[in-house]
């Protein structure tokens, strides 16, 4: 953290700007609340200071740190342009005609308002979770910059890990249909070569097995809702837990399904390279090593 002493009365854009930054990169130390006066987040880049008033100014690590506080949620990453959480399973991605509250969405556009003490706070999404999946979720805080993401994200690398029923005859092996929405809101595939719904391909790797149940590694090839859960029921392998798509177990008291890795390119900076790894639920191993889940 760097402390700058007001040597007389001015206006604290002025004091950065004397400090070394750049009249743009001031204004976003302040919007990104990494500028204090004293015990005070400052909120407007034109405040007054008085003299012998101390400015302090954090460094992306430490707002990064502070970033990781956000209540019911992990932050993994956060920057001038995006926000990736590890989504807990249970929690909506966004709100649903009966619930607004209890939602990734909500809970971060909370804790970010509140963290810059400004209601003008934003973000957006970029794409979703399943209420019972957990992991890596991006969200970006401007409309230029989901729109970048969302428009390049077919080619993000998206690996998941999955608990199914049952194990694969094939080890490995490419599940490729189209995917159709019912009135019902029930995802199916559809075979051929037909135009109806949209193409998707889910690859597939065996990693552990045991007598009533495998662990998969999935690789997605496409993003389209209910993918995963539909390509594995269509397997003859259900996911664990999804008892809409036919399990008829659930043993981690959860659906089985975890978004562990991503990699995209930074919708601001396009040579840059993003990857993220988080750990696989530690349920997931327990079922296969003989010990009681708790």
């Amino acid at each position: 953290m760097r402390k700058i002493p007001a040597p007389q009365g001015s206006e604290l854009l002025s004091l950065l700007i004397a400090a070394g930054y750049s009249k743009t990169k001031g204004k976003q130390l302040v919007k990104h609340g990494a500028v204090a006066i004293g015990e005070r987040v400052a909120t407007r880049p034109d405040q007054l200071l008085a003299a012998g008033e101390v400015v302090s100014v954090r460094t992306e690590q430490e707002l990064r740190e502070q970033a990781g506080t956000c209540p019911g949620l992990t932050i993994v990453y956060e920057d001038e342009a995006i926000i990736v959480i590890d989504k807990p399973a249970g929690l909506l991605t966004i709100a649903t005609a009966k619930e607004k509250r209890k939602t990734a969405f909500y809970l971060l556009s909370d804790y970010l308002k509140e963290r810059e003490n400004s209601s003008q706070a934003r973000i957006f999404i970029v794409h979703r979770l399943d209420q019972g999946t957990s992991g890596l979720l991006v969200f970006a805080k401007n409309e230029t910059v989901k729109k970048i993401l969302q428009d390049q994200w077919e080619q993000a690398d998206k690996q998941y890990a999955t608990i199914v029923e049952g194990v694969p005859r094939e080890k490995e092996g490419t599940i490729i249909s189209r995917l159709v929405e019912s009135k019902a809101l029930r995802v199916y595939s559809v075979k051929g070569k037909g135009t109806e719904g949209k193409e998707a391909i889910t690859s597939y790797r065996v990693k552990k097995e045991g007598d009533d149940f495998a662990l998969l590694d999935i690789t997605l090839l496409t993003g389209r809702k209910n993918q995963i859960r539909v390509h594995m029921a269509d397997l003859g392998h259900p996911i664990a837990g999804d008892k809409k798509y036919g399990a008829k177990t659930n043993p981690l008291k959860r659906m089985a399904l975890h978004a562990y890795k991503l990699s995209f390119h930074h919708p601001v900076i396009p040579e840059k390279r993003m990857d993220f790894e988080i750990k696989i639920p530690g349920k997931f191993h327990i079922l296969f090593s003989g010990k009681p889940i708790k």
